[in-house]
């Protein structure tokens, strides 16, 4: 192999790392099949309740709440031993108002509202504009943004269902 040929293949091997390292993934839509692999609920029938983990390698997991994908984040070794934090592309969310999906980590959420999810309490995902307005129309207790939410946050009572067998 001639020299220039090396200088080329590894060019191309650059490049190709740079476009992977930029990668975004977009949203999946839910099959019939997915569940949740925090509660086992099929995610399909609550669509304006859908997050998702998408990974580097192109998989995915679906969630019926932001709650149980955040349950699935902070403790990914209990749900899933082959995948860690480092193996994530991207995380959405789908957005109160909207429904439409968002990353996790461009909204806030609201805990201790009265909104209810699937199960039960949730974390509410909430455009930044609408924050405020959400939380005196539905009684919010608290808003977070993903970065800052931690696993201690989750298991509060008041939105820990699966510790009360719902």
């Amino acid at each position: 192999m001639t020299k220039k040929a090396i200088l080329t293949l590894l060019a191309l091997a650059m490049y190709l790392v740079t476009v992977r390292a930029g990668y975004t993934a977009e949203p999946q839509k839910p099959n019939n099949k997915d569940k949740c692999p925090v509660c086992g609920m099929i995610v399909h029938p609550h669509p304006q309740w859908l997050a998702q983990i998408i990974f580097k390698d192109g998989s995915y997991a679906m969630f019926d709440g932001p709650k149980d994908m955040l349950k699935y984040y902070h403790n990914m070794a209990k749900y899933n031993k082959e995948k860690t934090q480092v193996d994530i592309s991207d995380i959405y969310v789908t957005e109160y108002y909207t429904t439409k999906p968002v990353k996790a980590q461009e909204i806030t959420f609201v805990s201790g509202s009265d909104v209810m999810g699937p199960m039960g309490r949730e974390f509410v995902p909430v455009s930044d504009d609408k924050v405020k307005g959400f939380m005196v129309d539905h009684k919010g207790e608290k808003s977070i943004k993903f970065a800052d939410i931690k696993a201690a946050d989750l298991t509060d009572e008041k939105t820990d269902h699966h510790k009360k067998g719902y």
